[in-house]
């Protein structure tokens, strides 16, 4: 039996929602089969895409022992007043800048390891 491949698209293209969706459950019904995404393929496009992170969080986890000069840097980083970037320092660990790319992340990371600090970047 030779299937009119174009004449079934032609089909397809014409039908409403809902004939497509009974078409979808007789199919499923017919062969034992779903049209759901398998899980595990859902989880392995989720770590692919997390290997090509494309924006980070530059974390301070411990201000070190220049706690006044990281304060200055954290103030330049975030444009926070002096009260706000003191806060941030003295709550270590805390997130200093949030979704920024990996060079700006990474310039920030060094910016406060120079002073003294100790940096993650999530």
């Amino acid at each position: 039996m030779a299937l009119d491949t174009q004449a079934i698209i032609d089909q397809i293209k014409e039908a409403s929602i809902l004939e497509l969706n009974d078409l979808v459950k007789a199919i499923e019904e017919e062969f034992g089969v779903t049209a759901a995404a398998p899980v595990a393929a859902a989880g392995a496009a989720g770590a692919g895409a997390e290997a090509a992170k494309d924006s980070f969080t530059v974390e301070l986890t411990e201000p070190g022992q220049a706690k006044v000069k990281v304060i200055k840097e954290v103030r330049a980083i975030t444009g926070l007043g002096l009260k706000d970037a003191k806060g941030l320092v003295d709550n270590a660990p805390s997130a200093v800048k949030e979704d920024v790319t990996e060079d700006e992340a990474n310039k920030f990371k060094e910016q406060l390891e120079a002073v003294g600090a100790t940096v993650t970047l999530k």
